[in-house]
């Protein structure tokens, strides 16, 4: 199943009309006029800090459990990927992880996109699992899915939104439009933290959600019969049973040109060697100081005592727990940042 990193991008582009299954080592030709399985794919997407890694593992480990072959196709935002750090235990001979470097224009990443789906069709999976950014371009998996030879290969499975039941309301214009799109087409929306929510809480996150919508021109409206409310760390098998079986949607909406519009940015910390203390008080005083931009999310890794930690924080809370493998690093992501007034406050 290691066969797609040694595919070469140019080499790709020219067979269109070529399926190869690879398993176990042997290679199965199969021209396409004669038919193909159709490989299932799944979108898990969601806001900045949603928890989209937390599910996706517990997620991966439904299928597998199944004994289905899984493929994980991680794209973080910039170059840097956190979030398939926290992968790392889930890869063996069942799971496969491959990530979309990021830090680039929109034409490079979606040439970058499509060539992995090519190479990750010719590796033998049961299914493939897309968690993208928080700021991710939906459309872009509708998009890439409907080009030659990937219409023949892909079929939709699932759209999986997540969102924080503790939303916070007051997010900038291009913040919404991100918030919105995501959910439009999501056969389910699951409001993560909703077991430690109120319920008048959760009310006015899904009003928030309907309020974006409108602000697009979608003509969706969420109900709460389309919403999972729990725990991301234990969903139980039933839950999962749904899920997993939810689909998708497909609505129409006005897009946005976030390029045009006060786009997403980030911020890295490399080898700063943070006490937990001292990385407390920084986040505090940036999420708090206007001149350092509107900061939506702050995660990472650093060291205590020996131990590697994972941080992960956003407006409405912050979280950090002890993990077995890290890299020393804080990346920070929001709009209109300024690194001079964030590096002010180390």
């Amino acid at each position: 199943m290691l066969f797609s990193h040694f595919l070469q991008e140019d080499f790709l582009e020219k067979i269109p009309f070529l399926v190869i299954s690879v398993r176990f080592g042997i290679m199965e030709k199969k021209n396409e006029k004669e038919g193909c399985r159709m490989l299932k794919i799944d979108l898990i997407t969601g806001f900045l800090g949603a928890g989209k890694t937390t599910f996706l593992k517990k997620y991966a480990k439904y299928f597998m459990e199944k004994g289905q072959n899984i493929g994980i196709l991680e794209n973080d935002f910039g170059a840097v990927n956190v979030d398939m750090m926290l992968l790392q235990d889930l890869m063996g001979e069942q799971c496969e992880i491959e990530m979309i470097a990021g830090g680039c224009d929109k034409e490079t990443h979606r040439r970058r996109f499509r060539t992995k789906l090519i190479a990750m069709r010719m590796c033998g999976y049961d299914r493939i699992l897309v968690e993208p950014s928080g700021v991710f371009d939906v459309d872009e998996f509708f998009d890439i899915l409907r080009d030659e030879p990937l219409d023949q290969w892909y079929e939709i499975g699932n759209v999986i939104a997540i969102v924080p039941a503790n939303l916070e309301h007051e997010l900038s214009e291009s913040a919404d439009y991100i918030l919105a799109s995501e959910v439009a087409n999501a056969g389910k929306i699951l409001f993560s933290h909703a077991d430690e929510t109120e319920k008048s809480r959760i009310e006015e996150t899904l009003t928030h959600l309907n309020h974006a919508l409108e602000q697009i021109h979608c003509g969706r409206k969420i109900e709460m019969g389309d919403v999972w409310c729990g725990n991301l760390e234990e969903p139980g098998a039933m839950d999962l049973d749904v899920i997993s079986q939810c689909g998708y949607e497909l609505e129409s909406y006005e897009k946005m040109d976030l390029e045009k519009h006060q786009g997403f940015e980030s911020v890295y910390l490399m080898d700063m060697h943070f006490s937990e203390k001292d990385l407390k008080e920084f986040v505090d005083k940036i999420m708090k100081n206007t001149k350092c931009g509107e900061i939506f999310r702050v995660k990472g890794f650093f060291q205590e005592e020996g131990e590697w930690r994972e941080l992960n924080a956003t407006k409405s809370g912050m979280n950090i727990k002890q993990i077995g493998e890290g890299q020393d690093v804080i990346i920070i992501i929001g709009s209109g940042l300024s690194e001079e007034k964030i590096r002010e406050e180390l």
